[in-house]
Order: structure tokens, then sequence, then C-alpha cells
């Protein structure tokens, strides 16, 4: 079983998004959570980076925290999954463990 990497600070703050990509590794999940959805945003300069693992990792992105910040499901990368709460969860036990980074 894979790894649920989550990352809960934006990109343009902090390094997380960027050493979890570099460190997740084929068939993992990325969960991308409060400020760090807005590293699931087309067009920034941090797309590239998420576009690049697309083939070896699946991205998701909580979509309670995409709405808290005012971002449509049309203004994301193309390949990233929007999830629930419930969602969520089920993440966490489809893997056999979780890497949080902050």
């Amino acid at each position: 079983m894979s790894t649920l990497h989550m990352v809960n600070k934006s990109p343009f703050e902090r390094g997380a998004m960027q050493s979890c990509l570099e460190h997740a590794l084929e068939g993992d999940g990325v969960l991308l959570f409060e400020d760090g959805v807005y590293g699931a945003v087309k067009g920034s300069a941090v797309t590239g980076l998420i576009e690049n693992k697309a083939g070896s990792v699946k991205v998701y992105v909580l979509g309670p925290d995409l709405a808290a910040r005012g971002i449509a499901g049309g203004r994301l990368i193309e390949g990233i999954t929007v999830v629930d709460y419930p969602g969520f969860v089920d993440l966490v036990t489809a893997h056999k463990g979780t890497q949080s980074w902050l």
C-alpha cells in the first residue's frame, strides 16, 4: 500500500509542497487542504510541479477548503480530484500511512 502525503501550507509561503512532491513515490496520494489548496490552482508558479508528478501520484484537494477560499473547481489543475470530509477519511484509511508536510 501507499502513503498519503498531506500538505496544508500555501506553496507560496513555504517549501512543504515542493518537498512533498519530491519525496512522493509512485502510487502515493497527495492531499491539499487548508492553505495547501492554493497549489491546486492552474496557471500558478507551482502548476508544473504538480503536473510533473501527475502520472505517478494521485493529487486530491479538499472541496470545503476550496470553497472557503473562493476557488472554483474550474480553476483547478486538470487531473486533481476534489474530495469532501468523508472522502478525506476514505483516503486516510485507503493508504498504509500518512505523512504531514509542515
